[in-house]
C-alpha cells in the first residue's frame, strides 16, 4: 500500500498519564481532529514533561532545560510535513520567570505558530504585559476561550485582534438522560445527587459547599454531595494531600458522613460523564476570580447539569438565568438558598437541564476541531489538502426508532417520541437507507428492518393503491390524511419500491414479490400526476423498476410524465431562471434527476439538455465560492426576488448529494464529484455554523440548521436522509480503492465483484493488495 504523506501539527502541551486539566484538553482535541481530519492531518505530541511517560508523545521536552528547547525546535524545523506548531500556553509549564524558556524555542523555530492561552490575566504589571506581547509576536493566531478573554488580550495587552481567534473550550457529546435514569448505574437511585469534579486544590475551594451543606440537607435529607478526583499531582508533591484532608476533617466535624462522599480517583471520561449524568444539581465553586476558562464547568453543562457557580469570567459568560445560578465566591448561604430552591422547583431544574444540554452542543469537541482548523486555514493555509474524514456508519439511531410497526417520526432530542405515530414518507425512506445497506454489506439483520418498512407501505396502500400517509402510535389512519395533500409521500413510496425491485439478485423473492404487487397497484394513478416534484420521484421509481424489469411500456409512462415536466419548464423558462417553477422550495434536485434519468433510458437529447441545464443552474443558487447552502425553507427562493437565508435542512442536502452523484457517474464531470463531496461536508462541519449535523454516538442527525443554532432534535426524516448521503460517499469511496487496486495474487484473493458478500473481505483483501 503506498503510503499517504499527511500535514502534521505538533502540539507543545503536557499530555496524558500527566494529571493536569492542559493535558486532559490537549488529548481531547488532539483526538477530535484526527477523528475529524485524519485522513489528511496528522496530530503529533510535543510532551513538556521532566520524565515523559507518554508512549504518544512524537517528542519530549524537559521545561527546566533551556538547551531542550533549542534542540526540539531545530528538530521541527527539519521535518517538512510539521507545517503548525501549536502551543497550550499557562505560565507554569515552562521554565524560568513567567515561563520566560519558551522564547529561546520560539527564537529559533521557523515554522508558524498558534498558541492557545489558558490563562489571560486582566490588569497585567509592565512585566506580564511585555510578556505576553513578546509571546504574540512570534504568533500567527492566538486562541482564547471566552470572549472576555479576548477583550482583555486587546485592551489590556494592546495585542492585535485580528490575531485573537476565540474557540470554547469542548465538550464531549452525551445522549441526553435524567438523572433519574442514570443513578441506578452507581445505586444511587433514592439519592438526590450534588456533585463537583476535577482535580482537588485549594482554588476549587470545596469548602463553601460543605459549608453549605447542613442547610440542604435540613431541608433535603437524601442528599449526597459527590467529590469527584484525585488531589492535584503538583500540591501532593509539595505538600502531601493536606488539602483533602482538611475537607475530610469538616465532613467529621459538621456530622456530614453520610451526605459526602469522596471519589479519589482520575476517572475515564465515560465513567466521569455518567456521574455528571447522573448529578442533579452541580456546583463550582472556584474562589480563582481570574480563572479565563473551567473545563469541569464545561462538561457538567454538556451533561445537563443545572449548575450553582461562582462568578469566574467563563461562568459569567456562559452561565445564564435559563441555565443555572451565579453566585458570590465564598459564599455559602448563597450556594444553599440557589440549590434549595434548584431541589425544590422540579419543573426549573428539568428546564435548566435541558437548556445547558442544548447550549453546549456547539461546543462539542467535534465542532471544536473544526474551528480549529478554520483557524489554522485562514492564519496559517499551509495545508496540502485538508479533507473531511468520513464518520463510521452508525444505524443505532435507525433501529432504536424503529418499532415492529414501522419507523417513528420524530424524537426529542435523542429520545423516540412514539406519540407523533409514523409516515409513509418516513418508512419509504427508510426502505431505501436499509436496502442500500444491505446491497453493500449483505447484513441479514438488515432484512428484518426491510421487511418492517416494506411491510408498512403495504399496511398504507388503499384500494384504490394509493396510500395514506399519517398512522398513529395505535395503528390507526390520522385525521391527517383527509386533509393534506399526499401526492409527495404517495410518489416517494413508488421510489421506494422501485428501488427495492431493482435489487432483485440481491434481496429475498418474497420482498421483491411484495414490492412489485405494491407498485403495480399504483399505475391506477400515477398517469394523473401534476405535481412537479411527485412526478420527479415517481420516474426515479419507475427508472429502477425497468432496471430490474425491462418492461418497454415502464418507459413510455416516463416519458408522459417527464413531457409534463418539459411543459412547466417552457412556461417557466426566462432569461437568468432556467427552472421548472416561478420558486424554489425542497428536493430541488430530483427534477433535473428525473430528467436525466429520462435521457438515460430514451437517448434524447431534449431530456439530456433540460437536465444539464436545469441542474446547473439549481448549482448556481446553492454552491457560491466552495461553499454549499441549501435553499432556505424560510419562505424559500421565489424567482426576482432576494433568497432568504437560514433554515436548512438535511433532507435537502441528501438530496442533492444524491442528484450530484448521478449526474458525476453518467457524464464523469469532475466538478459534479467536487459539488458532492462538498456539499456532504455539510453534515460534518462546512456550514454556516461551523458545526456537525450529525450525532456521532448513535448516528442520528439533527433536524435543521437555523441562524444561530442547531435544532438537536434526531427525527427519522433527517437521520435517514443523512445515513442515505453516508452511503452513497461510501459507495463512492469503495470504487474509487477498487479503480486503485492492483491484485497480487489472483489465485488467494477473492475477486472485487463479490467483495460485498464476503464479510472477511476487509481483512483478506487488505493483505494482499497494494494502492497504487
Amino acid at each position: 500500500m503506498k503510503k499517504i504523506t499527511k500535514d502534521k501539527i505538533v502540539f507543545v502541551s503536557t499530555v496524558p498519564p500527566t494529571e493536569c486539566g492542559i493535558a486532559t484538553f490537549t488529548k481531547d482535541l488532539v483526538a477530535a481532529i484526527t477523528k475529524g481530519f485524519g485522513d489528511s492531518l496528522e496530530p503529533i505530541f510535543c510532551d513538556l514533561t521532566v520524565n515523559s511517560k507518554s508512549s504518544n508523545s512524537y517528542y519530549s521536552l524537559n521545561p527546566n532545560d533551556k538547551k531542550d528547547y533549542i534542540n526540539i525546535a531545530k528538530k521541527i524545523n527539519n521535518e517538512p510535513s510539521i507545517k503548525i506548531v501549536h502551543v497550550q500556553h499557562e505560565f507554569g509549564l515552562f521554565g524560568g520567570k513567567l515561563g520566560s524558556y519558551l522564547l529561546f524555542f520560539l527564537e529559533v523555530l521557523n515554522k508558524p505558530v498558534i498558541f492557545t492561552f489558558h490563562s489571560v490575566i486582566p490588569n497585567p504589571d509592565n512585566q506580564l504585559k511585555s510578556f505576553v506581547q513578546v509571546l504574540a509576536s512570534y504568533s500567527n493566531s492566538i486562541i482564547v476561550m471566552t470572549k472576555q478573554s479576548e477583550e482583555i488580550l486587546s485592551n489590556d495587552y494592546q495585542i492585535d485582534v485580528n490575531i485573537i481567534s476565540y474557540i470554547p473550550h469542548g465538550i464531549h457529546i452525551v445522549n441526553y438522560a435524567e438523572p433519574a435514569e442514570i443513578k441506578p448505574k452507581f445505586n444511587l437511585e433514592n439519592r438526590t445527587l450534588l456533585s463537583t469534579f476535577g482535580l482537588l486544590g485549594p482554588g476549587k475551594s470545596i469548602e463553601t459547599a460543605l459549608h453549605a451543606l447542613p442547610k440542604i440537607i435540613k431541608h433535603t435529607p437524601n442528599v449526597l454531595y459527590l467529590i469527584i478526583g484525585k488531589t492535584h499531582p503538583n500540591l501532593v508533591k509539595n505538600n502531601g494531600d493536606n488539602y483533602r484532608d482538611y475537607l475530610e476533617q469538616l465532613v467529621v466535624d459538621n456530622k456530614l458522613n453520610n451526605h459526602v462522599l469522596f471519589i479519589n480517583n482520575y476517572l475515564e471520561i465515560n465513567h466521569l460523564l455518567d456521574y455528571l449524568k447522573a448529578t442533579d444539581v452541580y456546583l463550582f465553586t472556584s474562589k480563582d476570580p481570574n480563572q479565563a476558562v473551567s473545563g469541569t464547568f464545561a462538561y457538567a453543562m454538556s451533561c445537563a447539569c443545572p449548575i450553582v457557580a461562582t462568578s469566574i469570567p467563563h461562568t459569567k459568560e456562559v452561565l445564564t438565568p435559563d441555565t443555572g445560578f451565579l453566585i458570590d465566591i465564598e459564599n455559602s448561604n448563597q450556594l444553599a438558598k440557589a440549590v434549595i430552591t434548584l431541589i425544590t422547583n422540579n419543573k426549573l431544574r428539568k428546564s435548566m437541564a435541558i437548556n445547558a444540554f442544548q447550549k453546549t452542543r456547539e461546543f462539542s469537541w467535534e465542532n471544536i476541531a473544526v474551528k480549529h482548523v478554520n483557524t489554522y486555514n485562514k492564519n496559517i493555509a499551509q495545508f496540502s489538502d485538508v479533507k473531511y474524514k468520513y464518520p463510521s456508519i452508525n444505524l443505532s439511531h435507525i433501529k432504536a426508532l424503529t418499532t415492529n410497526l414501522g419507523i417513528i417520526q420524530f424524537s426529542k432530542i435523542c429520545k423516540p417520541d412514539i406519540t407523533t405515530g409514523y409516515t409513509l414518507d418516513d418508512n419509504a425512506r427508510a426502505l431505501i437507507g436499509m436496502s442500500m445497506h444491505y446491497k453493500m454489506y449483505n447484513t441479514k439483520d438488515d432484512l428484518y428492518y426491510i421487511n418492517i418498512y416494506l411491510n408498512f407501505i403495504e399496511r398504507c396502500q388503499q384500494i384504490s393503491g394509493s396510500f395514506i400517509n399519517y398512522v398513529d402510535q395505535n395503528n390507526n389512519s390520522h385525521i391527517q390524511n383527509s386533509y393534506v395533500n399526499l401526492d409527495d409521500s404517495n410518489a416517494r413510496a413508488v421510489w421506494a419500491l422501485g428501488y427495492v425491485i431493482s435489487l432483485k439478485k440481491e434481496l429475498p423473492e418474497a420482498i421483491i414479490s411484495k414490492a412489485t404487487i405494491c407498485l403495480l397497484k399504483c399505475s391506477q394513478w400515477i398517469p394523473g400526476l401534476l405535481s412537479p416534484r411527485s412526478i420527479g420521484f415517481v420516474i426515479k421509481g419507475l427508472y429502477f423498476y425497468y432496471n430490474a424489469t425491462k418492461e418497454k411500456y415502464v418507459i413510455s409512462i416516463i416519458e408522459k410524465l417527464s413531457k409534463k415536466l418539459i411543459t412547466n419548464y417552457d412556461v417557466f423558462t426566462k432569461k437568468d431562471w432556467n427552472w421548472f417553477e416561478n420558486y424554489m422550495t425542497y428536493a430541488n434536485s430530483i427534477l433535473p434527476e428525473a430528467m436525466l434519468y429520462t435521457y438515460l433510458l430514451t437517448k434524447k437529447e431534449r431530456y439530456k439538455k433540460i437536465a444539464i441545464e436545469s441542474f446547473d443552474f439549481l448549482l448556481s443558487k446553492i454552491f457560491s465560492n466552495g461553499h454549499f447552502k441549501t435553499i432556505s425553507n424560510n419562505g424559500w427562493y421565489h424567482k426576482e426576488k432576494i433568497a432568504n437565508q437560514f433554515g436548512e435542512q438535511p433532507i435537502d442536502v441528501s438530496y442533492t448529494v444524491q442528484a450530484l452523484d448521478v449526474f458525476y457517474k453518467a457524464f464523469k464531470k469532475e466538478h459534479y464529484k467536487v459539488k458532492m463531496e462538498l456539499a456532504f461536508n455539510w453534515f460534518l462541519g462546512k456550514n454556516q455554523l461551523g458545526q456537525i449535523m450529525y450525532n456521532p454516538i448513535i448516528g442520528g442527525c439533527y433536524d435543521g440548521l437555523e441562524q444561530n443554532n442547531v435544532n438537536l432534535n434526531q427525527g427519522a426524516e433527517s437521520t435517514i436522509c443523512y445515513f442515505i448521503a453516508r452511503l452513497v460517499m461510501q459507495q463512492n469511496l469503495i470504487l474509487k480503492q477498487q479503480k486503485g487496486i492492483t491484485i497480487i495474487d489472483k489465485q488467494k484473493v477473492i475477486t472485487l465483484l463479490d467483495y460485498r458478500n464476503n464479510k472477511k473481505y476487509s481483512r483478506m483483501v487488505y493483505n494482499k493488495l497494494t494502492f497504487e
